[in-house]
């Protein structure tokens, strides 16, 4: 039997050693220092922080104010802080939780890809309704948590008043979009999500630096926020469930974008900074085919951390929307 070419031997044994490096990256346990000031940070602010039992899973949330409910979902690769500037200007009028998603930071991070499929996501969405004794929600969600968003909108219109949704694409306009070269190309690093360890490993070290320098507003996020985000991605297991948002919709394939085309008629709002480096401008066009009863409003001096790059002008068309 013959050996294999030593070339070959070379690059299998450059491939272990970096994905051995790459899992004691993603595997090492939180920075002390970090955890101790972004829980500080955490409890900061006027907000309660409670739990509840949604769809099988312990889910963490921020909550203040009294009134209609309103549910806030955050993105990639932060968790509810990031509303930490909206909570106090929704709540003079709204009972406002903001929650950690499944797989983020105090919330439970359940195994396997599948768990975090937009269906199950959304599905604890809807139980979370049941936990606060409500029948109905607004809904406001950025970047995974508009994803999860607009799929609510599509399967629980009946528990949902109001939309709101932040620079992230519908369904049928990212596949739409994904045609052309543009989208395409900032759309790369998703498959690059797909391999293992080696993006867990990436989220940790290259956090901090991926935050502040995609963001267009210069200090929009805080050493506060940094440490926040960075001691919520470093505990156990919270970077492989993070990134298995990516992994459950591109398992789906075509299906999750031919599933997901039902039409909204709930009163809908668009937000999008438009100097976002992953998502195309065009993807807030011609959305009206799947959203009848839509208003965009574009930022022309934003980035895709609208409620972190802009918070006032966030929360200020937020709430003209949600009171009317």
């Amino acid at each position: 039997m013959k050996s294999l070419p030593k070339p070959l031997i070379g690059l299998a044994a450059a491939g272990g050693a970096t994905l051995i490096a790459a899992n004691r990256i993603a595997a090492a346990p939180p920075d002390p220092g970090v955890a101790a000031r972004a829980e500080a940070a955490q409890y900061s602010g006027p907000w309660r922080h409670g739990y509840a039992r949604a769809n099988g899973v312990r889910l963490h949330y921020a909550e203040l104010g009294s009134g209609p409910l309103v549910i806030l979902l955050h993105g990639f690769p932060e968790c509810w802080y990031e509303w930490r500037h909206i909570i106090p200007h929704l709540a003079g009028h709204f009972h406002v939780v903001a929650p950690d998603m499944r797989g983020y930071n105090w919330s439970d991070k359940p195994k396997g890809v599948d768990s975090y499929s937009a269906g199950n996501v959304s599905a604890d969405i809807a139980v979370l309704l049941d936990h606060f004794g409500e029948a109905r929600t607004h809904l406001v969600g950025h970047d995974w948590g508009g994803a999860i968003a607009w799929h609510f909108g599509m399967y629980h219109a009946d528990r949902l008043n109001r939309l709101a949704v932040i620079n992230a694409p519908h369904p049928a306009a990212f596949a739409r979009e994904l045609k052309t070269p543009g989208q395409l190309s900032r759309s790369l690093y998703i498959l690059y999500f797909q391999l293992p360890l080696l993006p867990e490993a990436s989220v940790r070290l290259l956090l901090r630096r991926t935050l502040t320098e995609s963001a267009r507003v210069p200090g929009a996020f805080s050493e506060d926020a940094l440490d926040v985000y960075q001691s919520a991605i470093s505990q156990p297991g919270a970077a492989t469930a993070t990134l298995n948002y990516y992994r459950a919709t591109f398992r789906t394939g075509p299906a999750f974008f031919e599933k997901n085309r039902r039409t909204i008629t709930n009163p809908t709002l668009l937000l999008w900074g438009m100097q976002d480096f992953a998502l195309s401008p065009q993807l807030t066009e011609g959305l009206e085919p799947w959203v009848p009863d839509l208003r965009v409003e574009r930022i022309q001096e934003s980035g895709h951390w609208l409620p972190e790059e802009k918070p006032r002008l966030t929360s200020n068309l937020l709430l003209d929307f949600l009171s009317t």
